[in-house]
């Protein structure tokens, strides 16, 4: 479907140009930065909402296509589109953005005009991440959405922000180094950066299997998957909470994002060949790193822990078709993994990135993120109470909320994959609900901590309208999860013919 307002791009460079007047606005008018991050916030999220409702639900084909070219001598295009998988994570962008810009309303002076700008010229870039089909565009765009991240970090994170914001980067960045020479590689042997192209290009196993590993040095890093996680902790402690929001809620996207977007269909033969090591990896990240969330003293560090389980859970969710392919020699029954694995993408950005808000909520008033400072927290705070519940109880995988529909999802397809994946895979349960109840019990419940403790007040009506509009989507896709599945199955259909279709 192409279209003649090129919406792909308003929701590209709109943020862009918005962040760059914002910071003019510092210099001239800055009583008018806030106001102006949040007009520029809200319309893009106004913008973004067509996407879903023009969008055809019949088809796999890319829709609101914009294709010029940019760099003839090297068959570059300009090339943007978004199908059922891409676009929920464009309108999930847009949505967290405004929520980040209220969340930072009253609680970030120090250079306000550069906070804001830095979020928003980030959102158009990781808007561009999700509708780039030229390889070299989604590369630019994905090293360029580095830095805004970078700068968040590095000014107006914590103590020890010089070092989480460099791990972060190089981390990050060096894994990208890989997936650049891939995607020069498949250009050399198609004479396009045409992502669709790389898609069809027939290619032997030792190909496939360098430009696999390549692009998982990438995206390994980004989910972040065992053994490459150590960057997420520290990055996520030393954020400000609106740098923690989006880098649970988007940043870890990107990585499952680019599984789905390049080495399954790209690389199909090597995936299926290599589907254990990213099967165990996942398993791993689900258990260990479970177990390495139970023992957190810090909240912030638990709930980053916690996001690296259930990013394992994403990734089992896509790789596990390829062993119900190998015992049926059929595609029946894989869709329901991928398309649990992308819910629960879709799930763990709200649910994660409310978790952080609600950290934020208790550190602005405390200044302290250990769990041990506190305690009786919902005698003082009641309405804070039920939103820090309803996270905590979807985080877990309640039913009735959007946490529970991704994970129910993977767990039954795991069950045709075999006993111990599911096994494995429903061990999360178990943990996540120790170190998530455990958590609730040690901050909300109890007797009172301390005068401090008692001497806190409960939200504000910034904070609750921020909760509150978090929590609305955690329940309506708990509850309701049939428009996100419609929207995403024909993609995630052709996404498994294409990867289970062999290219020797």
């Amino acid at each position: 479907m192409t279209t003649h307002f090129p919406i792909l791009s308003v929701l590209l460079w709109l943020p862009i140009a918005g962040g760059v007047i914002v910071l003019l606005a510092g210099r001239v008018a800055p009583r008018w930065v806030r106001w102006l991050a949040l007009f520029f916030s809200v319309l893009v999220f106004a913008i973004s909402v067509p996407l879903w409702t023009q969008f055809n639900t019949g088809t796999a084909a890319m829709q609101f296509v914009e294709n010029l070219p940019w760099i003839r001598t090297f068959h570059v295009h300009y090339h943007l589109g978004v199908d059922g998988i891409s676009m929920p994570l464009i309108l999930l962008t847009t949505f967290m953005t405004v929520l980040v810009v209220i969340a930072g309303w009253e609680v970030v002076h120090y250079k306000l005009a550069q906070y804001m700008a830095a979020f928003l010229i980030m959102e158009g870039l990781m808007n561009g991440v999700f509708s780039a089909l030229d390889g070299l565009l989604f590369y630019v765009l994905w090293e360029a959405m580095l830095i805004p991240m970078f700068l968040i970090i590095g000014i107006w994170g914590g103590p020890r922000r010089v070092y989480a914001s460099i791990k972060f980067f190089l981390y990050t960045f060096l894994g990208s180094v890989l997936m650049l020479v891939a995607i020069i590689y498949m250009y050399v042997k198609s004479g396009s950066y045409d992502i669709l192209t790389f898609q069809q290009m027939p290619l032997g196993m030792t190909a496939q299997v360098l430009i696999f590993l390549a692009f998982l040095a990438a995206f390994a890093v980004k989910v972040p998957m065992w053994p490459v996680h150590t960057w997420l902790p520290d990055a996520h402690v030393e954020a400000p909470t609106g740098g923690s929001v989006i880098l649970a809620a988007i940043l870890l996207k990107m990585g499952a994002y680019g599984f789905l977007r390049f080495s399954l269909p790209i690389a199909p033969d090597a995936s299926h060949a290599l589907m254990w090591v990213i099967i165990a990896l996942s398993l791993i990240a689900i258990i260990y790193i479970g177990f390495v969330a139970v023992v957190q003293t810090d909240m912030k560090k638990l709930v980053a822990y916690s996001s690296v389980a259930h990013m394992g859970f994403v990734t089992l969710g896509f790789f596990i078709l390829f062993v119900i392919f190998a015992k049926t020699a059929s595609t029946s029954g894989t869709v329901m993994g991928v398309e649990g694995g992308l819910v629960q993408m879709i799930s763990h950005g709200f649910v994660s990135g409310a978790l952080f808000l609600c950290v934020g909520v208790l550190y602005d008033r405390l200044h302290t993120r250990e769990i041990n400072a506190y305690g009786g927290v919902i005698n003082m705070m009641p309405a804070f109470a039920f939103f820090m519940v309803l996270f905590a109880m979807a985080n877990v995988g309640l039913p009735g909320t959007s946490g529970f529909v991704g994970e129910w999802m993977v767990i039954l397809t795991s069950m045709k994959a075999g006993f111990w994946i599911a096994f494995g895979a429903a061990f999360t349960l178990f943990l996540g609900a120790a170190y998530t109840l455990w958590l609730v019990k040690r901050v909300l419940y109890g007797p009172v901590g301390n005068d401090r403790v008692a001497a806190m007040r409960d939200i504000s009506k910034r904070e609750f309208i921020v909760l509150g509009l978090c929590a609305v989507p955690v329940i309506v896709i708990g509850i309701w999860p049939a428009p996100l599945l419609d929207v995403m199955h024909a993609s995630v259909v052709n996404l498994v013919h294409q990867a289970v279709q062999s290219k020797l």
